[in-house]
């Protein structure tokens, strides 16, 4: 005997994931008698489609329609959904029209005739008097499973004859203790369907209500008495029993299920019109009526009632303003039920669910259920109040919460506000992605976080940036990284850390091997923090990535980071921008990199290295082979240092990316660059925003574009190449195939060298981007010289 506690572990059938129900879609093959009944032409191999193509259109239609796709996850269903999409697929018609709902698919299960031009009335009048009667009266006594004599007195021939509807949907079950036979539909789904087929055709005539089988019963007249007092029986139903009776009736009056059954069942289009309207304005009453904290999940079934109905203006409109972050002061009656049906479905939510600048306390609380189900979800920007925090950690404490990634980024969260959340992720087992920059946390909210954050070993990423933690907070955190073993991105960027508290993290690095991105931009560390950190380099080769933007860090604390990259066999990514780095540190720099096999990125824009540093580090760049991007912006570098690193780009083949934007290179330094570009194959970008670059510069940077096959992505804004260099580079476009990015704004071309530039794309189809802003074209010639470009390389974006 099974023990009582894990029944349901064992009878249960779990859902199909999407992997699955794809594979199911390839290996399921229609068995040959499916459809004997209407006999196809004969085709020969050649017209025969392979079944590997059927499978891939059922997929490629599935995945196009959420819904279904969300249903298929129950196997029987999968199985009656792939099963009719996989015949009607292989019928090779040229207007085939494949089912997106749940009604057109059903019927076309129950009789694959309709998709043909003959649909027979008979077919289907006959059988709903005895299958679909039993259907829908079995339904309603919640009854599944009949005897035989029961399925006599309803008119039905047992067994079915083969080809019938009750050969396709019936299934006899043997009794494995005794002899006794008995009948239930092949899935409750399809009971369902056909008794809201026959209450569809019963009641359009009906005088009497038809949910009650005693013979006496209020008179109701009218197919919207009748619909209304079928949502009335399912509002009334408890566990949702009814939900998927009410979506097949209201799918049964859409235009396309109208177009299927409407001619069999003897329904006018005029009729369908009449009966869709009014559907429609009941639901939308129904959704918007409906009360409670919590939006239900039979609010949420009659929103599906509607996207049936394929009445969708509605849900259009709240998917538009969610996928444009405009539901701000609209979460209100029936929005909510929408939003939390589109939560389920919508593909805008499918990655990542953005509900940011919209939320209140009331508006959080009512789809709290729903949220549930989110993976990624974004709520930044909300202000929310300590109450709403509390909500938010009863979400990530249920033990169904499916939340892997959730930002709550510039809400105004406390240091109060925290400890809910805290206390959630002593229990949640699902969050690894946690972002809270720009709140309020303080010294108090990192201590609490960091108790939990010891206990969590789920948690892989903390953004904690502009929180005001301090020197302690930092403290706290350190604690953190010596016992958690599953952090690893934490960034604390601009949070008024200091020397101190730098420290504390430093010491915590030495013994931590898990964490690989670490990111302190933005504080006061100074050489003092630099140095600490140095230390801990030297024996850290877990950290991958380390970002010191903007902490006053100079030459002296530039020695200790690099005499620590020495012996370092792990970072890859070094961001030093903003800081006080000179000549002397930049010559550290140099003797690092020529020891260093390690580290791939390094960012030291805005500092102060001169033409001494910058040459001092391209001799290092000559012998480096790791180092893959480089940017030297802001570094008051001139033509001098220019030229050294073009002699080094003649031999390096590792670099991959330059910055050198906003130094005073001059022709001379560009000249030297585009020399470079002439024998160098392995630079792909160049940026030379402002770099005093003339005509003379533009003409060597073609000439070099002329050979150059490795760089895709050139920006030259704020130069003055004028008519002449744009002259020069349109020649060398006529003939380049791997420049894919173009950036010539504020270049003073004028109307003849944008023409030049238009014009040289007819014969190149590799550019995909450019640019000509603020070149004095105006805004005639602006528009002669896009639609130009449009129309000779249509797939090339322009700004103009």
């Amino acid at each position: 005997k099974v023990p009582a506690g894990l029944v349901d572990r064992v009878t249960e059938v779990p859902p199909f994931l999407h992997d699955q129900i794809q594979d199911y879609i390839k290996n399921a093959h229609v068995p040959e008698n499916s459809y004997t009944q209407f006999q196809q032409p004969t085709r020969s191999d050649s017209e025969t489609q392979s079944s590997e193509d059927k499978s891939c259109q059922t997929w490629a239609h599935l995945r196009s329609q959420k819904p279904l796709l969300i249903l298929c996850s129950v196997p029987c269903i999968c199985h009656i959904v792939t099963t009719t999409l996989s015949h009607l697929v292989g019928m090779d018609l040229e207007d085939i029209h494949l089912p997106r709902t749940l009604t057109e698919v059903y019927a076309l299960y129950c009789w694959p005739r309709l998709s043909s031009t003959d649909p027979s009335g008979g077919s289907i009048r006959k059988p709903l008097g005895t299958l679909g009667r039993l259907a829908f009266y079995s339904l309603l006594r919640q009854r599944h499973t009949f005897l035989e004599n029961e399925l006599r007195t309803y008119g039905i021939d047992i067994p079915p004859p083969p080809g019938s509807l009750g050969h396709r949907i019936l299934q006899r079950e043997q009794s494995w203790s005794s002899d006794s036979v008995s009948w239930r539909f092949v899935h409750t789904s399809v009971q369902e369907f056909l008794g809201a087929l026959f209450y569809y055709v019963s009641s359009r005539r009906g005088m009497f209500d038809l949910f009650s089988e005693s013979s006496v019963s209020w008179p109701r007249i009218g197919f919207q008495n009748h619909y209304r007092a079928a949502l009335q029986k399912t509002s009334a139903s408890t566990n949702g029993k009814l939900d998927l009776f009410m979506r097949f009736l209201s799918g049964l009056l859409s235009s396309a299920a109208g177009a299927l059954l409407g001619a069999a069942l003897g329904v006018s289009r005029e009729e369908q019109v009449t009966q869709r309207t009014m559907a429609m304005t009941l639901l939308q009453n129904t959704v918007t009526g409906s009360g409670g904290e919590a939006v239900s999940m039979r609010s949420v079934a009659t929103v599906a009632c509607l996207a049936e109905l394929q009445q969708g203006e509605w849900i259009r409109s709240v998917e538009e303003d969610l996928t444009g972050c405009r539901l701000q002061g609209k979460l209100k009656g029936g929005v909510c039920a929408v939003l939390a049906y589109l939560l389920q479905v919508s593909e805008s939510c499918a990655n990542e669910t953005h509900l940011s600048n919209c939320l209140d306390f009331a508006s959080l609380k009512q789809l709290l259920p729903q949220l549930l189900y989110c993976s990624k979800l974004r709520m930044e920007n909300n202000k929310f109040k300590d109450d709403a925090m509390e909500l938010l950690g009863s979400l990530l404490s249920a033990k169904d919460s499916h939340i892997q990634s959730l930002s709550m980024a510039d809400s105004s969260i406390s240091s109060k506000g925290i400890k809910p959340l805290s206390r959630a992720l002593l229990v949640n087992r699902t969050l690894t992605t946690l972002d809270l920059h720009g709140n309020n946390i303080g010294t108090k909210g990192a201590k609490t976080l960091a108790d939990a954050l010891k206990m969590n070993q789920v948690i892989v990423s903390v953004n904690l940036q502009s929180n005001q933690i301090g020197d302690e907070g930092a403290h706290a955190l350190a604690e953190v990284l010596q016992s958690n073993r599953k952090l690893s991105t934490l960034n604390v960027k601009k949070n008024s850390i200091g020397p101190e508290g730098v420290k504390k993290i430093a010491e915590a690095l030495k013994k931590n091997q898990i964490l690989q991105d670490l990111n302190v931009s933005g504080n006061h560390l100074g050489d003092i923090g630099a140095l600490a950190l140095a230390q801990a380099l030297a024996v850290n080769h877990t950290l991958q990535t380390l970002s010191l933007r903007s902490n006053s860090v100079s030459d002296r604390g530039m020695k200790a980071l690099t005499q620590a990259l020495c012996y370092n066999k792990g970072l890859t990514k070094l961001n030093l921008r903003e800081n006080s780095i000179g000549v002397e540190g930049a010559r550290a720099i140099g003797r690092a990199l020529q020891e260093n096999h390690t580290l791939r990125e390094l960012d030291l824009t805005a500092n102060l290295l001169n033409d001494e540093g910058v040459k001092a580090i391209a001799a290092a760049v000559k012998v480096n082979r790791a180092l893959t991007s480089l940017h030297l912006q802001w570094n008051f570098m001139k033509a001098g240092a220019a030229k050294a690193l073009a002699q080094s780009l003649q031999s390096n083949t590792f670099i991959q990316l330059l910055d050198l934007q906003e130094n005073a290179l001059g022709d001379d330094g560009v000249v030297s660059l585009a020399g470079a570009l002439k024998v160098n194959s392995s630079l792909m970008v160049l940026y030379l925003q402002g770099v005093s670059a003339g005509e003379a510069g533009a003409v060597a940077l073609a000439e070099a574009l002329t050979v150059n096959q490795s760089l895709h992505t050139l920006d030259l804004r704020g130069n003055s190449i004028g008519m002449g260099g744009a002259k020069a580079l349109s020649s060398a476009l006529k003939t380049n195939r791997s420049l894919r990015s173009l950036n010539l704004q504020e270049n003073s071309l004028g109307m003849d060298g944008a023409i030049f530039i238009a014009t040289a794309l007819r014969g190149n189809h590799q550019l995909t981007y450019i640019n000509l802003q603020g070149n004095g074209i105006g805004e005639s010639g602006a528009k002669v010289v896009s639609d130009a470009i449009r129309s000779d390389a249509p797939e090339c974006v322009v700004d103009i």
